[in-house]
């Protein structure tokens, strides 16, 4: 059996670059929302989780491959299932299309985790996810750590303030993608190119008043972003592939 959800938006003005180009951000929260309401669908979101096992989802890394960008005014409809899982581990893939033409994937990793002690759970002691993955839709895409560049640069800081925070009070997730566009400059990319991949890492969370340092370097045909604490500790890492527009 395959199970899969979706959800339909527009990419509006409150998603849109310069550009009329559907920011990395805002494309990681459609893919966060749709996450969400899958689960929710599928019986195991957030409020059932707490109520009945005390447990909450974390995401731990994100990737996208776009076609071709994401503009504004077109409908965006995002078709996502999961992988089941092995350990505290599972997958979510997505389908991305734009004006019902395919415009790109995505694949995330969450992991189960005790909202008392943050302790990782086994998917396997929570019976509500038996039976509910997407079958032969499921991806073979894994995503690993991300390989820093022998050489980073420091590009600049960023205090973290109100408006990055999410409802739990930590640094929302996708705004971590807006950091790693601030801090290689991408107001200065050329008109004909936009991020065609980005995988994100989620290494620590991140708080109101905590300052990051940031850092870039080249990472094979992308660039690679981390953000560190004041004591040299990785919060977040970024690897940014850029392609040109049609």
């Amino acid at each position: 059996m395959s199970v899969w959800y979706e959800y339909k938006t527009g990419v509006d003005s409150r998603d849109a670059d310069g550009q009329g180009r559907c920011r990395p951000s805002a494309l990681l929260g459609h893919l966060q929302e749709a996450a969400t309401l899958a689960a929710q669908d599928g019986g195991f979101g957030r409020e059932r989780l707490m109520e009945e096992y005390r447990a909450f989802w974390m995401l731990a890394r994100m990737w996208f491959r776009l076609e071709r960008p994401l503009r504004w005014g077109e409908e965006l409809t995002v078709r996502t299932w999961h992988r089941g899982g092995a350990g505290a581990a599972m997958y979510r893939d997505f389908d991305l299309l734009a004006d019902g033409r395919p415009a790109g994937e995505a694949v995330s990793l969450w992991v189960l985790a005790d909202a008392d002690s943050h302790r990782l759970l086994r998917l396997d002691s929570v019976p509500l996810l038996a039976g509910t993955d997407g079958g032969e839709r499921r991806k073979g895409k894994k995503l690993f750590k991300l390989r820093a560049p022998e050489e980073l640069e420091p590009v600049g800081r960023r205090r973290m303030r109100y408006s990055d925070t999410d409802m739990n009070g930590h640094v929302n997730n996708t705004r971590y993608a807006d950091f790693a566009c601030d801090a290689i400059g991408m107001e200065d990319l050329s008109e004909g190119r936009f991020v065609q991949e980005m995988q994100l890492g989620y290494l620590a969370e991140c708080r109101v008043k905590e300052e990051l340092v940031l850092l870039a370097g080249q990472e094979g045909q992308g660039v690679y972003v981390q953000g560190r604490d004041e004591g040299g500790r990785p919060r977040f890492e970024v690897r940014l592939i850029f392609g040109s527009a049609q």
